[in-house]
């Protein structure tokens, strides 16, 4: 577990401040974006679990790979929901809601993913290691993170 550094803080408490706050259009805009990813790697996941075979069967047929499948569906479309309900009502608070649903839905789903890979999810046969690199930076721009959290406390304030 990382702990965020000082200047994310900061970064973080200038965005409340006003100093830097992110367009909401902007922040949903790239919720939309984890979404894709979150998508992607379900997608992925699937298709790895019902093509790979050990002892003689899919892995999808054991029970730990079926929950991990069904988590990252789970949160993908729980995030999917969201982003649509924020491209609806244009509401800062809810784009802000979104894009955290969508980072955690981006980001631990791919590495569920890649959990469901094994170490092939590593190499670069799969492309699995991309997106989670690429999720872990969306999730990290302005707008994300704990950065986000800041953002959604503030907005639900006002």
């Amino acid at each position: 577990q990382l702990t965020p550094d000082p200047a994310a803080r900061q970064l973080a408490a200038d965005t409340v401040a006003g100093q830097l706050a992110p367009d909401p259009v902007a922040v949903l805009l790239s919720a939309a974006e984890q979404l894709g990813t979150a998508g992607r790697v379900c997608e992925l996941a699937v298709e790895h679990a019902r093509a790979r075979e050990q002892f003689g069967r899919p892995i999808g047929s054991f029970q730990a790979v079926q929950h991990l499948c069904a988590d990252l569906l789970v949160r993908a479309e729980t995030a999917r929901a969201a982003v649509y309900a924020a491209a609806v009502t244009g509401d800062p608070a809810d784009a802000a809601a979104a894009r955290l649903l969508a980072d955690e839905a981006a980001v631990r789903g791919a590495r569920d993913c890649l959990q469901v890979h094994g170490g092939m999810g590593f190499t670069w046969e799969a492309d699995v290691h991309l997106h989670l690199k690429r999720a872990w930076v969306r999730a990290r721009r302005t707008g994300g993170g704990a950065c986000g959290e800041e953002l959604l406390a503030a907005a639900l304030a006002d």
